[in-house]
């Protein structure tokens, strides 16, 4: 026994031996790996710098095609914030980019929670029918919606930005699956200790699964973010506008295309996305993740 033990040990040792001097090894054994991963970050961070380059150009830099910094950031931020107001539409579509993630994580578990745990006649075929809905992208629906929205006198509205969009198949679908792999024993103690299903849900359910909200509310909120079709049917009120249309409305100026208005907003626009990424990048790669532990 004793010789078992000096045997693992001595093993142990040695890996890590070797752990460290591979560790040390320069370059690396997948140098060819890191090597393309810097050509790829290479080639996908040229568009930024270029976009933050001719947001501080005026249009005669800019089709100089000069690679420095230019002389009109200042006229540019006076024509995106002041002129043209674009916080006040990056506000309203936070305000919708918050409602439509929220409310659709919220009637994405509860879906979830009805596929896996309650008895209903017709449940698969119920199921079956959420799933053919994601082949069905929203402009299919826009005229109906249009109309639905238009005979609520919900037009100009947040409702009419965050209503017509809680429902989401791929939500309802994310949550079914991840719940079906949680061991049954949890549900049957729930019930003996007298819990009800919403107590279930978010005592026992939603504490085990921040991954899958997660990556849920990565995907929903820059579905959200980006959204334009529809915000530029439903809004006329200029108070409510999205960014997306704001955006759109930067594209004309008083006599051309101005490049640098134009960019400084398409980065500004793009932060909040980046923001939201940044902060749940763990939990998206998570829930993402397939993951063969039971």
């Amino acid at each position: 026994m004793e010789c078992e033990t000096v045997s693992s040990t001595v093993q142990e040792q040695t890996s890590t031996a070797i752990y460290a001097e591979n560790s040390r090894a320069w370059p690396p054994k997948r140098w060819y790996a890191h090597g393309v991963l810097w050509i790829a970050c290479f080639f996908l961070g040229i568009p930024l710098f270029y976009a933050l380059i001719v947001s501080t150009q005026t249009n005669a830099e800019v089709f100089r095609y000069q690679f420095v910094l230019g002389s009109g950031l200042q006229s540019n931020w006076d024509i995106v914030f002041h002129q043209r107001h674009l916080h006040e539409y990056m506000i309203n579509s936070l305000i919708m980019t918050a409602g439509i993630t929220v409310g659709k994580t919220i009637f994405s578990l509860l879906a979830g929670l009805a596929f896996v745990y309650f008895r209903f006649p017709g449940k698969w075929l119920v199921f079956g029918f959420v799933l053919m809905t994601l082949m069905m992208p929203t402009e299919v629906l826009i005229i109906a919606l249009f109309r639905i929205i238009s005979r609520l006198n919900w037009a100009n509205t947040y409702l009419a930005l965050i209503v017509p969009f809680l429902a989401s198949a791929t939500g309802a679908f994310l949550f079914r699956q991840h719940f079906a792999s949680i061991p049954a024993e949890l549900s049957e103690a729930a019930q003996l200790d007298g819990a009800n299903p919403l107590q279930f849900l978010f005592r026992v359910l939603v504490p085990m699964s921040w991954n899958t909200i997660g990556a849920l509310a990565v995907v929903q909120s820059i579905y959200a973010w980006n959204m334009y079709i529809w915000p530029n049917m439903i809004i006329s009120d200029p108070k409510m506008e999205v960014v997306q249309v704001g955006i759109g409305a930067l594209r004309s100026g008083e006599s051309a295309l101005q490049y640098g208005p134009l960019m400084l907003g398409a980065v500004f626009a793009s932060l909040p996305p980046v923001i939201v990424f940044i902060l749940l990048q763990k939990p998206f790669m998570s829930g993402f993740a397939l993951n063969r532990e039971k």
